[in-house]
């Protein structure tokens, strides 16, 4: 079977590339893809070609297909899974599949599978890993931003804390604690809000911060501080550290001098994992979600605090399986809307030059549909697309109905209409 893809073949190096697929093993599954949310871990993979830890050495002569966020339709099953698994199921995976300890992942490792591609052949890995997800909601990114989710799931569930002599820890977040997530009004942090005020377990207050007011605005105008304590019970802040003479004085007083239990850290700056550290309280937990793609990367933190204060620091990189099925869950079930990640669509021709520029790229989570032509473009410039393709005006309508955010109704629209026949 024919397919396309955009393939790696080295350091900044993607190609959108039609090919051969190989004919499916007992053990393999051959899929559609529909959709595929770009990742900044992609990016990071462009940028580091081979030297990426999952990026085999002979990419230049087997190019992995980019893109781990997807998600798709099945299309024939390998005599192994054929009475469990049938064509026209649609599906996602957990993409960290950890398999026999090897660091090898879809969207980075494999030649035939990855997300930013119209069909793509998944391996025996992924199923010996508990990693295939059947999907029955609605619509195809829900699934695909399962993944992103599951990342800020998981780092709300590594959470953990002590007690004085106790030698075990407890795990998760303060329940009705101080918790921060810093740089965190960008698609992620957003991610990981959402998913703190509508789960059982929540904190009693959240701070978002960024220095970004644009985007500090968004996020307020998608969860107005006042209907998320009235619906969810938390008190939320939304702070611009930027334009704050003391940014760690001025955030511990927030909470009455006590500090955070709980601080996610969205961004690789020094100065933000500095402060991050500092607004920590007796006990407090700092989670460094956001991976450096420089190997030396470092920056202070107080020691002190950290022998005398029990303050800690911990790392997470993705989430596992049962992470992803809990934001599935909570999606399916109304209680979540991962779309307050999303800001930008477009179609697979879009896909290598968006991974590339990623950085350099406003706004929150780009989503590639891989069978539709169109550029990258950002949903509050729908309407003004209208008049060079009239296509746009009826997408415009549904978005601009939704409070400015995607949904199920625009990606049928979107399906129906910009298809490649």
């Amino acid at each position: 079977m024919k397919a396309k893809a955009v393939r790696l073949h080295a350091a900044m190096d993607l190609r959108l590339e039609e090919f051969e697929l190989p004919e499916i093993k007992d053990d393999e599954m051959l899929v559609e893809v529909i959709s595929d949310s770009i990742c900044m871990s992609t990016y990071k993979m462009a940028k580091l070609g081979t030297d990426h830890k999952r990026v085999h050495a002979d990419a230049a002569a087997h190019p992995p297909i980019t893109g781990h966020e997807f998600a798709g339709n099945i299309v024939q099953v390998g005599a192994k899974y054929a009475d469990m698994y049938k064509p026209g199921q649609k599906f996602t995976i957990q993409p960290a599949i950890n398999y026999k300890g090897s660091m090898d992942s879809p969207g980075y490792s494999y030649e035939f599978c990855g997300g930013d591609a119209t069909y793509c052949i998944l391996p025996q890995e992924i199923f010996a890993t508990d990693s295939f997800l059947v999907y029955e909601g609605e619509a195809y990114y829900q699934a695909s931003l399962a993944e992103p989710l599951s990342c800020s799931i998981g780092a709300l569930n590594a959470a953990y804390h002590t007690k004085m002599g106790v030698y075990t820890h407890e795990m998760g977040i303060v329940e009705g604690g101080n918790l921060a997530i810093t740089a965190g009004a960008g698609p992620m942090g957003l991610g990981a809000l959402t998913y703190a005020i509508h789960r059982d377990r929540k904190p009693g207050m959240l701070v978002v911060t960024d220095i970004n007011q644009e985007r500090l605005d968004r996020a307020a105008s998608l969860f107005p501080p006042e209907e998320v304590k009235r619906d969810c019970g938390v008190e939320l802040h939304f702070v611009n550290t930027g334009t704050m003479e003391d940014p760690v004085a001025e955030l511990r007083a927030l909470t009455g001098g006590k500090g955070y239990d709980d601080v996610l850290c969205y961004a690789p700056v020094a100065s933000v994992i500095e402060q991050s550290s500092a607004i920590l309280g007796r006990d407090g937990c700092l989670n460094f979600f956001a991976g450096p793609t420089d190997t030396s990367f470092s920056a202070p933190i107080n020691f002190y605090d950290i022998h005398y204060n029990s303050t800690h620091v911990m790392g997470t990189t993705g989430g596992n399986t049962q992470d992803m099925i809990e934001s599935l869950e909570l999606t399916a079930s109304g209680r979540m809307d991962p779309a307050v990640m999303v800001t930008h669509i477009g179609g697979l021709d879009a896909a290598a030059k968006t991974t590339c520029e990623l950085p350099g790229i406003p706004g929150g989570k780009k989503l590639i549909y891989t069978h539709i032509e169109m550029p990258l473009t950002a949903l509050d410039e729908l309407r003004e697309k209208a008049a060079e393709d009239e296509r746009f005006a009826g997408l415009a309508d549904i978005v601009e109905g939704n409070n400015g955010l995607w949904c199920p109704a625009a990606e049928r629209y979107l399906l129906e209409n910009w298809a490649v026949k």
